[in-house]
């Protein structure tokens, strides 16, 4: 299949993608701290640079991408038509990465929690998804995903 966009275009459009800072992270970032909640972003001296470092809490939250992490069923991690085994091995290698970052993580003590973007897309759900980014900080367990069911 060929691409819609020119060369140019295409690489315009993926310019313009962003590591840090993104829509889903600063909506979460913003509810947790009205909450109450103090933390620090993107530290270089953990395994995978995690969006949020809550050190009073020994966690760390990362806002994962549905398309870039490959998030399970949902719909927003469609496969590229063009360059298709390129993508296919370059998002394939992003999981693998992840899940090394999060054995890490859990190895050295820290509490890992991965917000997928779809859940934060509907304003009617970001609050709901919130509160259990919230429940899950204040809680025990060392690992979590929200959501935790598949969005297809």
């Amino acid at each position: 299949m060929v691409d819609r966009l020119t060369t140019a275009q295409r690489r315009l459009n993926m310019a313009r993608i962003r590591g840090v800072d993104t829509t889903p992270e600063r909506i979460l970032r913003s509810a947790l701290h009205r909450a109450g909640f103090r933390f620090r972003l993107h530290l270089r001296d953990l395994p995978g640079r995690p969006d949020l470092v809550l050190r009073r809490y020994s966690a760390v939250v990362f806002v994962h991408g549905c398309f870039w992490h490959r998030h399970p069923e949902c719909l927003y991690a469609t496969a590229p038509k063009t360059k298709a085994q390129f993508w296919a091995d370059k998002l394939d290698s992003n999981r693998e990465r992840d899940a090394r970052q999060v054995k890490s993580l859990l190895q050295r003590g820290w509490r890992v929690l991965v917000v997928w973007e779809c859940s934060l897309r509907k304003a009617a759900e970001r609050e709901a998804v919130a509160a259990r980014a919230i429940s899950w900080i204040r809680g025990k367990s060392t690992f979590a995903e929200i959501p935790t069911r598949p969005r297809r």
